[in-house]
Parts: structure tokens; C-alpha cells; sequence
């Protein structure tokens, strides 16, 4: 089993599986919140053991779509983690223990800063990936 917590651990979960998916985001607002690497969570696989009434939810404005989470205390960003979603997103960062996932892709690849270099193989893609 592993959990995620908060930098301050007021945020406190645990999950029953490993994620089933790593992705990085290089889009300026997933940047800006501090979320760009995330792994998918199956909401069935996610027990709360404390915090989650201490969470701040971020409404996006157009043409963003996603809901971000924050912890009210340390403003640790933590995804979607209170999305209604069968699976969600979740940052990376929160993930206690080590992962099983490796990065599958890095979408808005055109958004990235020119400073960053993308240093592994994972597929890359301009915007969102289409599922085909």
C-alpha cells in the first residue's frame, strides 16, 4: 500500500494500488501550480486517512477545464483528488512512497519554457494526446 501526504501532512491518504499512469504536463498553469508530473489513481483505490475537509479547491476559467486541489494549510498542490471521476489525476510529488509508474508522455510540449529540457523518451505532444 502507499501514501500521499501534504508537505505539512494535515493531507493525508493512502492508496490500495499503484497508479496506473505518469504523465508531465508543460502547459503554464500546470507549471505555475506546481503539478506538472502526475500519476492517474483509480478513485476505488483511494482511502482517506485525514485531511480532506482541509483541502481548497481552485475553479479554473476558460479555456481551462480541470479543478485543481491545494492544501489550505501548506498550499501543497495535489491534483484532482477530490475529483467524482472513476480515475483522476493526482501530483506526483504527494506519492509518500516510490512509484511503480514511469513517465508515459509529456503533453503541451509547445507550452514548455526553453529552459527545460525533456531528458527521457517518453512520447511527446503538442497539445492534449488524442486517444485513437
Amino acid at each position: 500500500m502507499l501514501t500521499g501526504s501534504c508537505c505539512c501532512g494535515t493531507v493525508r491518504f493512502e492508496l490500495r494500488a499503484q497508479p496506473t499512469m505518469m504523465g508531465t504536463c508543460h502547459c503554464s498553469r500546470c507549471r505555475k501550480l506546481g503539478a506538472s508530473t502526475f500519476v492517474f489513481v483509480k478513485k476505488d483505490d483511494l482511502r482517506w486517512v485525514q485531511g480532506k475537509d482541509n483541502i481548497q479547491v481552485f475553479e479554473p476559467t476558460g479555456p481551462y477545464k480541470y479543478s485543481r486541489c491545494f492544501c489550505k494549510t501548506c498550499g501543497s498542490s495535489l491534483g484532482e483528488i477530490l475529483s467524482n471521476e472513476d480515475g483522476f489525476p493526482v501530483a506526483a510529488n504527494i506519492i509518500d512512497g516510490e512509484l511503480d509508474a514511469k513517465n508515459r508522455f509529456h503533453e503541451f510540449v509547445a507550452e514548455k519554457p526553453s529552459w527545460y529540457e525533456i531528458c527521457d523518451g517518453a512520447e511527446q505532444f503538442d497539445a492534449h494526446p488524442v486517444s485513437g
